[in-house]
């Protein structure tokens, strides 16, 4: 049975939460990948950018509903929604628009539990952790390529 040290991808590109959003869009269209792993000044593994991080840059921005009564503003929506939305649209680095929770995988984790991880929570890529530390990456077209093998 297959497993992420079988189909991971060893080198890893990562960038720090001061990396610009400019060169994280320069870093995802030269090495061609969906997902770069946010690391911090040890090298050890602090989150995720997307390039739907990215794209939710130029989307349209939404104004939240609001009711005026008396002398209060009711927000119809969450006010913490807004404010994560309008931070990420205006974002200058990484650190702006990151994913913190990140989920992870061994190297010993078969690939079927991975393609169903992807699969169930929508992931697109999983870090590879071996005792706390980076060693990979297992994308979905690393499980793709794995079928071709």
């Amino acid at each position: 049975m297959l497993a992420a040290r079988d189909v991971m991808t060893k080198e890893v590109v990562t960038v720090t939460k001061e990396t610009t959003i400019r060169e994280l869009a320069e870093i995802i269209t030269t090495h061609r990948i969906g997902s770069v792993l946010v690391v911090d000044s040890e090298g050890s593994l602090i989150g995720i950018v997307t390039e739907s991080d990215l794209i939710e840059q130029d989307k349209n921005f939404h104004i939240p509903t609001v009711i005026s009564l008396f002398d209060w503003v009711i927000y119809l929506e969450s006010e913490k929604k807004f404010e994560k939305e309008l931070k990420r649209m205006t974002a200058a680095t990484v650190g702006d628009i990151y994913t913190q929770d990140v989920l992870t995988v061994t190297p010993d984790t078969p690939v079927s539990e991975i393609a169903d991880i992807m699969s169930g929570r929508k992931i697109h890529a999983l870090p590879v952790l071996e005792n706390g530390k980076l060693v990979g990456i297992v994308s979905r077209i690393d499980l793709v390529r794995s079928m071709v093998k």
